[in-house]
């Protein structure tokens, strides 16, 4: 990271003509499994990556909040007086987003100082790689500090849903800033999106030879936008129609009667939700029984779930699964919100040449443009950088 963290401070030196306090950073996540669950209440299974944003940052003797970044050219100034989200917009709602939301618990707005930030990331965005909740989580530990909050990080973790649910205006859950400020080296967090119960689990892919290829399509998403949100309206439709609080409720026992009383399309939105839960549940238990080369078909019944009873994939998405299965991943699945962004194949280390070669030719043979591959590992949650 010690590039990004060159850079970040450089650029925070030039825009504000001031020394950081320090640096803070956050990684972005990729979800192993459990998609669309977690705002049913129900179970994920994220880990965070070494891919972060990094942030340099420093209070203020006044109350002007001060925001800039290596993808924007303007430096957006606001007041903390006037610190509602209703006056944010763009991408500095999710930095600014949360400093209102840590208002929300606990910290006294009226009295803190106002600070400028600088900000700067290598985790892809729009790839379904969690880019905004890694803004959110670092800026989160950043105030954390400088504010003296002493919040811990499942709180912090809810400042971050908050931030995007109201600031930034997408109806998401709390596994992306949970994984990015939870997550552990070589594991994922196993999280109980109801509960808040988060228990680190070794995933053991070095020691099987596998690592996770991530398949960026390129297609960029938005969760701020139609899709997320009518899947979700979905979900608490299909709940309230079957009675319960949410789908979380529910189990694949249930799935007869809910088919007698759901239509067809809203019957498909919860069968995904309800065995994509079964799904997390089993790949940990498989995770811990067998070893990660055991996992495969439960990541290949995801895909499937959420590509036709959740309809959230694209094609580009579905050639990606099929051509890095057809070359010898282990299972492969899209990942994150849908829409566009990356598939995730778990690959014998030895194939990830043959699996990249061959994904690569199959989106040219399409006319797709073409994808961006990597490896990611799995990686510490957010820290102060230094």
């Amino acid at each position: 990271m010690s590039a990004l963290a060159q850079s970040v401070r450089a650029g925070f030196e030039s825009r504000f003509a001031a020394q950081p306090a320090s640096l803070w950073s956050a990684p972005g996540r990729v979800n192993l499994i459990g998609e669309h669950t977690d705002y049913n209440d129900g179970f994920v299974f994220p880990f965070a990556i070494d891919r972060r944003t990094v942030v340099a940052m420093a209070l203020r003797p006044d109350r002007l909040l001060r925001v800039a970044s290596s993808f924007a050219e303007e430096t957006v100034e606001l007041s903390l007086d006037d610190l509602t989200p209703e006056n944010l917009a763009g991408w500095s709602a999710y930095p600014l987003g949360v400093a209102w939301a840590l208002g929300q618990f606990g910290a006294d707005l009226a009295v803190v100082a106002g600070f400028d930030v600088f900000i700067d990331s290598d985790v892809p965005i729009g790839a379904g790689l969690s880019s905004s909740a890694a803004i959110e989580s670092a800026v989160a530990v950043a105030l954390n500090d400088l504010w003296q909050l002493g919040l811990d990080r499942r709180v912090l973790a809810r400042v971050g849903q908050l931030a995007e649910n109201r600031a930034v205006g997408a109806p998401t859950g709390i596994m992306d800033q949970s994984a990015s400020l939870l997550g552990q080296a070589d594991a994922a967090v196993f999280l109980d999106c109801r509960s808040l119960d988060a228990e680190v689990i070794p995933l053991g892919f070095a020691p099987a030879d596998l690592e996770l290829l991530i398949i960026d399509t390129r297609v960029s998403h938005a969760h701020s936008t139609g899709g997320y949100a009518s899947r979700r309206a979905s979900c608490e439709l299909g709940a309230r129609m079957v009675g319960v609080a949410s789908l979380r409720d529910l189990t694949v026992n249930d799935l007869p009667r809910a088919a007698e009383l759901l239509d067809d399309e809203t019957l498909r939105r919860v069968r995904h939700v309800i065995t994509e839960n079964q799904r997390v549940l089993d790949t940990v238990r498989t995770l811990r029984e067998q070893g990660p080369t055991a996992i495969g078909a439960l990541l290949d019944a995801s895909h499937v779930s959420m590509r036709d009873d959740f309809e959230i994939s694209v094609p580009e998405l579905d050639l990606a699964v099929e051509t890095a299965r057809g070359a010898g991943a282990i299972g492969a699945r899209m990942t994150g919100g849908g829409f566009g962004g990356a598939a995730i194949a778990l690959t014998p280390r030895s194939l990830i040449p043959r699996v990249t070669a061959e994904v690569t030719a199959a989106f040219a043979a399409r006319g797709f443009t073409a994808p961006d591959l990597f490896v990611v590992h799995a990686a510490d949650g957010a820290s102060r950088a230094e």
